[in-house]
């Protein structure tokens, strides 16, 4: 009699385990995320359009991952006229779990989307269906900016050339699949400082252009070790094969940028103007860089000094980061050894 309480306790109480877990699986798939679309209309102007203009092409660089980049030149530069057409490629093979395709967001796409709901996918990754978008896209980063910049770059959206692309749909693996619904959160914007507050708004330029996103080593669940912020170490698995490890951006004068002035780290990106710089051809086998440098070199002089000026506020890091390099060009080599 003992034996058979016993056993009904336990069968009882695998019942109520087995119950929780649906009602869990049921609550991850259908009731998150729950973030609601935003009452918005954003009112397109020439103003609007210009800053976010800039804003999605040279410092968010939204463009980067929603175009087709030429990877046989180094720093993969934007293939003209598939500007916001989407369709690159992001899975297993860089370390990811799941295929994640990067969405048309010009206008052939975005027609159907109401202004909340852009500004939902770009400031809590959630997309209009109610979808979790992998964060590949450092909506973390983007939430926290001034809604008038997400504002402009939705105006200049609307306003870029439609691409007709019909985009798969990404999918995650197991256990992703179920998870990925935990991982949008709710943007906290806040307000874009004076361009005269150096250090506020190099901070919130620094944001916006996600440098800690790459320049940060990450944990074995792809988790940002924020103790090590900006002192590199980060590993892409590239392309054609073979890594690259993102440098030291802080200002440890052994293995950081300790010892540049603002001129050069100016200079540095300017150097990558599509104007007057041609992009090396890298040759099968031969490693390039993730680093958007033709898009990065046109930011403003005045943003890319406050970027200086935040990073050289922050504590120095020593992290020795061994780089990989590319042999079919050697300038742009030694540039990738220093801020890949």
């Amino acid at each position: 009699m003992k034996r058979k309480k016993i056993l009904k306790i336990i069968i009882d109480f695998f019942a109520v385990l087995v119950i929780l877990v649906i009602c869990g699986v049921i609550f991850l798939k259908y009731f998150l995320p729950n973030i609601k679309v935003k009452d918005l209309k954003v009112e397109v102007t020439k103003e609007r359009i210009e800053r976010g203009k800039y804003l999605a092409n040279h410092v968010m660089v939204c463009v980067d991952c929603h175009s087709k980049r030429d990877w046989s030149k180094y720093s993969g530069p934007i293939v003209p006229g598939t500007e916001g057409m989407g369709g690159e490629i992001f899975d297993q093979k860089m370390g990811l779990p799941g295929k994640y395709i990067s969405s048309n967001i010009t206008p052939y796409f975005l027609a159907s989307w109401s202004d909340g709901e852009i500004y939902r996918a770009i400031t809590s990754g959630v997309g209009k269906r109610n979808n979790t978008i992998f964060p590949i896209m450092p909506v973390e980063s983007y939430g926290t900016l001034d809604d008038e910049d997400i504002y402009c770059v939705i105006a200049y959206l609307r306003t870029i050339p439609p691409i007709k692309n019909d985009v798969p749909a990404s999918k995650s693996d197991f256990p992703v699949s179920f998870l990925i619904n935990t991982m949008a959160k709710e943007g906290h914007p806040s307000k874009r400082p004076s361009q005269q507050d150096s250090l506020k708004y190099g901070k919130y330029i620094t944001t916006a252009a996600a440098c800690l996103d790459c320049h940060t080593p990450v944990d074995n669940k792809g988790n940002l070790i924020m103790v090590k912020g900006y002192s590199g170490g980060r590993e892409f698995p590239m392309e054609g094969g073979g890594t690259i490890v993102s440098t030291n951006i802080t200002f440890d004068k052994k293995t950081g940028i300790g010892e540049w002035d603002k001129d050069k780290f100016i200079h540095v990106f300017k150097s990558y103007d599509i104007i007057t710089y041609v992009p090396a051809n890298v040759e099968k086998g031969d490693i390039n860089t993730l680093m958007p440098w033709t898009m990065y070199a046109k930011m403003d002089t005045a943003d890319l000094a406050s970027i200086y000026n935040y990073l050289k506020s922050l504590p120095p890091i020593g992290n020795n980061v061994v780089k990989s390099k590319s042999s079919s060009d050697k300038r742009a080599a030694n540039r990738l050894e220093i801020l890949n």
